[in-house]
């Protein structure tokens, strides 16, 4: 059993025995972690949420350390959430953060999780939500939370925090770095990092093109997204980019959109998970599963369509409850 005074007295084995009991994927482990979830709800909420993304190769881990440590400085617990990509052959998954933010791991003050994405929806961890949750609950007040890479997991953590980081090169010769427009538009802010050196220069190009850039596009939202650069590896500029976002924070909790946009996100999310139960019950369901086959087939070869097939598949899920 977990130790809910050790967790919310802020003790880090007793949150990682947590977060570990919510990503078991064991059925009893999931009714205890439920129960643990809601004892521990009215601890939750006092965090800052930040999600940070950005391409292979533009220091993610180096500016979260360097993030951290800097916050860590400030007096703040800080808790990383870095989901490592797992093989979609073997499986497994690298779970090397901790090497990878070798300093900040050193400190009391921090904690750093790293979850397999077990192939879930855009390599976000299915739990990752939950584990912010306990983290809070901890009294960790900034919880970041890093995406695997560029792609469908920006969406997915986009939805799960407060404000929304993107990480850029300093390269304004490549208007989008590969970065997808959907992903600019969900940006609160877009750091060019390795600001230092030789590109100095190119970072502050790169900087006013993408400030221009962001004047076209509509943010249905009281803040603007900014643009800035720093040197994570230098460690310059940090505290300008922690200033951006308490100043997003403060605004955001004055003017009731911060609450209001946690409230959205948690509706949303039990929709989402009300979609994966049910597609669960329908998977386990014998005669479902029976019929299955013949309807794939069906489909397939044209004999009927792919309305009738699903039509069929619900009715033969709450049949039996029809019958009692």
């Amino acid at each position: 059993m977990i130790d809910i005074h050790a967790l919310t007295s802020g003790n880090s084995r007793a949150l990682a025995k947590a977060i570990t009991l919510v990503e078991s994927k064991k059925l009893e482990h999931r009714s205890q972690a439920q129960e643990l979830l809601e004892a521990v709800l009215p601890q939750t909420g006092n965090s800052i949420r930040i999600g940070i993304t950005g391409i292979p190769g533009v220091g993610k881990s180096t500016f979260i350390e360097a993030f951290g440590l800097y916050l860590v400085s400030q007096g703040k617990r800080v808790a990383v959430l870095a989901v490592d990509p797992s093989s979609p052959i073997a499986g497994g998954s690298i779970l090397g953060d901790k090497t990878r933010m070798e300093l900040l791991s050193r400190s009391n003050d921090a904690f750093i999780r790293p979850s397999p994405s077990e192939g879930s929806l855009g390599g976000v961890a299915l739990k990752t939500r939950e584990t912010m949750l306990l983290c809070e609950a901890a009294g960790y007040d900034v919880i970041l939370v890093e995406t695997v890479g560029v792609g469908q997991s920006e969406y997915e953590v986009a939805s799960m925090v407060d404000f929304f980081m993107v990480l850029m090169l300093p390269n304004a010769g490549d208007e989008l770095q590969g970065i997808k427009k959907g992903i600019i538009e969900l940006a609160d802010a877009l750091v060019i990092n390795k600001a230092d050196g030789e590109s100095i220069n190119l970072a502050e190009q790169t900087r006013r093109h993408y400030q221009n850039a962001l004047h076209l596009l509509r943010h249905n939202s009281f803040w603007t997204p900014q643009v800035m650069s720093c040197s994570a590896l230098k460690q310059e500029n940090i505290e300008a980019v922690w200033g951006m976002i308490s100043g997003f924070q403060i605004d955001a909790t004055k003017n009731g959109s911060l609450s209001e946009k946690r409230a959205r996100q948690a509706r949303e999310w039990m929709s989402k998970l009300l979609h994966e139960m049910l597609d669960m019950k329908l998977k386990e369901h014998p005669q479902v599963k029976a019929e299955m086959p013949l309807l794939n087939q069906k489909v397939t070869n044209g004999e009927t369509t792919p309305f009738l097939a699903a039509q069929r598949l619900i009715e033969l899920l709450f049949s039996d409850k029809k019958e009692t």
